[in-house]
């Protein structure tokens, strides 16, 4: 595998490892990748709900768990150390300047276009900015505007395709349609991105994400012109990620069949281990909610059947009965639980297994 770089960062294994919320990629799993010199990714995804012991306020929370994570992340590791944030959220632009702030290295940014990201950074900044897009039109809009809005052009861009867990950036019918295929969209992003590379004299190197499971995927999508990879799911069976034992559990004894998806009340298609509670929404014996904490920009109190944020709250901490599971398409083949070293040994195994047999 050959070093990623992002900018003046040096990333050794060329692995970012994808922001899962709700609390399920914070310090623990962030810092143990980081060390294994790829790239550790905080979600900032609902640490409000996470840190409310700190303050009630959910706003105020976010900021102070923000900074709390990004700490002991720090404590914890001296390698690459990012941050996960969805333009959807309502409280977006706190946790950007907080991550700027804090000096955190990269910005992950997707759930929407992060069009006026830069506007946000300072002269003595040093974090480094990465959209996250689901096809290369997008990618020319971000780039386009950036430049004419900001003189910046993005330090990196991820390209995630239909195969991811969470929320997806595609109407529901172009999942399945291989035109969208991440195995099409990489090409096109990384053409569409290079005219701008040949214009500005600037490298921006293209991530892949969704559906990456495997030393193997990595080699072949790399094949396609990514110059790197995010990886989500696999890094949910390791001892360090944050999540419950129950929650890692249910990755293991998830079939295939039990992985499709769902319709969120933030308006997207998503991901999900299917369960008793999506079944009871899909029956509609969920009823509306009121909504205290209003993050994300895009839900309806007046007609979510639940609270996103709370289910997903539940879920990490192993309550099933009230909240259900995002993952990614090959969640099925988690068998056991590692460790983040374990799982890079078997990565760089896998893509060196592939790459001998060219």
């Amino acid at each position: 595998m050959k070093t990623l770089s992002i900018g003046d960062l040096r990333i050794s294994i060329p692995i970012i490892q994808g922001g899962m919320g709700v609390g399920v990629s914070l310090s623990g799993l962030a810092s143990a990748v980081a060390n294994e010199g790829g790239v550790g990714v905080i979600s900032s995804a609902g640490l409000g709900l996470l840190y409310r012991h700190f303050s009630t306020n959910f706003l105020e929370a976010s900021i102070y768990g923000l900074k709390e994570e990004i700490r002991l992340a720090r404590e914890k590791s001296k390698g690459v150390i990012g941050v996960n944030i969805m333009v959807a959220m309502s409280n977006f632009v706190d946790m950007v300047k907080t991550s700027i702030s804090e000096k955190v290295d990269i910005i992950f940014s997707g759930a929407g276009l992060p069009l006026d990201m830069p506007s946000f950074l300072k002269k003595d900044s040093t974090t480094k900015l990465v959209p996250i897009v689901s096809s290369a039109r997008a990618a020319k809009l971000i780039c386009e505007k950036w430049h004419s809005h900001y003189d910046y052009l993005p330090d990196a861009i991820v390209v995630e395709g239909p195969k991811a867990g969470g929320h997806l950036g595609f109407k529901t019918e172009q999942i399945e349609d291989v035109n969208f295929s991440l195995e099409k969209l990489i090409p096109d992003v990384v053409e569409e991105v290079s005219h701008f590379e040949e214009k500005y004299h600037q490298t921006i190197p293209v991530i892949a994400a969704g559906g990456i499971y495997t030393g193997e995927d990595i080699y072949n999508i790399m094949k396609l012109g990514a110059s790197g990879v995010q990886m989500g799911t696999i890094f949910v069976t390791t001892n360090e990620c944050d999540a419950s034992p129950d929650f890692k559990q249910t990755y293991i004894d998830a079939k295939k069949e039990d992985i499709g998806i769902i319709k969120s009340p933030v308006g997207m298609p998503g991901r999900a281990i299917f369960n008793d509670f999506l079944e009871k929404v899909r029956q509609g014996q969920k009823h509306p909610i009121k909504c205290p904490f209003k993050c994300i920009k895009t839900c309806d109190v007046t007609s979510s059947p639940y609270c996103i944020i709370a289910a997903l709250i539940n879920a990490v901490k192993g309550n099933f009965n009230s909240g259900y599971a995002f993952a990614g398409s090959n969640a099925f083949k988690a068998t056991s639980i590692t460790s983040v070293k374990e799982t890079f040994v078997k990565l760089i195994s896998e893509f060196k297994e592939r790459n001998s047999r060219e």
